[in-house]
């Protein structure tokens, strides 16, 4: 009788463990690990989150959602000359006037926080502006905001403008007492000095700043307005003294009124930028060096012999050289 001798499952097992490396036993081992690792991290995820409205456009909520909170804004908004943004199909913000100003106000309508809309005023001036600028960019009175003094200073346009206010006379100030004490806010040394005794009538309210200046900006020095083309304004009142003249006074054409005279105030009766009108004269006709005299002659030279400063009479050179700005009948402009 043959009888078989099964080995044990126990003496099968250590066997096979005998025959496999000790290297193949460590890596079988972090195998394991690392997969029952997985699976419990697996089982702890928490769900996926929903997804974030971050990136979602901003919306618009339209002028009637803005007159809840500001109704007294909203009334006076009727009467503005920018209410046109709101009735008018071609501009695209019809029934979002508001929106066109100060961006999309959905958020804002619900959170009623300042932080979620835009507000010009607490802009920095080139972003304020740049919303002007969407629809004033070319329009001829604004021509030159963009490289205007006020524009380089960092001046706004809600610096001066009221956007909100009532009427067309609510935008900025018409009256000339009231122009003149806006622009004295900030010109304040320039209002100064209105004060001495020969002036332009501006304190009187008879003028403003802007019979002469353009706050926009102009192709002129000093933001100065034009007068027939291209000329300085100084022309729309004071024509008879523009010319053209066929004996011209050179700095009339060059360097233009304020060559010799003070607009803004003076000492002298004829606005005169000193005192005495023929130190005036003598900033040019003096004995100056000048490489090549002039065609006239009297251009950095010294006056003639006769000319004895010393006396009064020769003090006052418009005693007799009369027409001093231009004249049509002789070279010297004694008439």
């Amino acid at each position: 009788m043959t009888v078989s001798f099964r080995p044990s499952l126990r003496t099968s097992n250590e066997n096979r463990r005998a025959r496999l490396p000790r290297e193949a036993r460590l890596l079988l081992l972090v195998a394991a690990a690392l997969l029952t690792t997985t699976l419990a991290g697996a089982q702890d995820k928490p769900a996926a989150a929903p997804p974030t409205t971050a990136n979602k456009p901003a919306e618009n909520a339209g002028s009637e959602a803005c007159q809840g909170c500001h109704e007294d804004i909203f009334n006076a908004f009727q009467k503005n000359p920018h209410h046109l943004v709101e009735t008018d199909k071609k501009r695209g913000w019809e029934t979002r006037a508001c929106e066109s100003c100060h961006g999309p106000g959905a958020k804002h309508a619900e959170s009623a926080s300042a932080d979620d809309i835009r507000n010009p005023l607490k802009l920095k001036p080139a972003e304020a502006d740049r919303a002007c600028l969407t629809c004033h960019l070319n329009q001829s009175t604004h021509v030159g905001r963009i490289y205007s003094s006020h524009a380089k200073n960092q001046v706004s346009c809600v610096s001066c403008h009221s956007i909100h206010k009532n009427g067309p006379n609510g935008l900025v100030a018409r009256k000339a007492t009231e122009v003149n004490q806006l622009c004295a806010r900030c010109h304040a040394d320039v209002w100064a000095s209105f004060q001495r005794p020969f002036k332009h009538r501006l304190p009187e309210g008879a003028m403003s700043c802007v019979d002469c200046h353009n706050p926009h900006g102009t192709l002129l020095s000093r933001s100065l307005q034009t007068a027939r083309a291209n000329e300085p304004g100084c022309g729309k009142c004071h024509g008879d003294k523009a010319g053209p003249f066929p004996f011209e006074h050179a700095p009339v054409r060059v360097e233009g009124c304020m060559a010799c005279h003070e607009p803004h105030g003076s000492a002298n009766p004829r606005m005169m930028t000193r005192h005495e009108i023929g130190f005036v004269c003598l900033e040019c006709h003096s004995n100056l060096p000048a490489p090549t005299l002039p065609a006239n002659g009297t251009l950095g030279t010294s006056p003639p012999a006769f000319h004895d400063l010393r006396t009064p009479r020769f003090q006052n050179c418009t005693l007799c050289h009369q027409k001093v700005h231009g004249s049509y009948v002789d070279r010297t402009l004694l008439k």
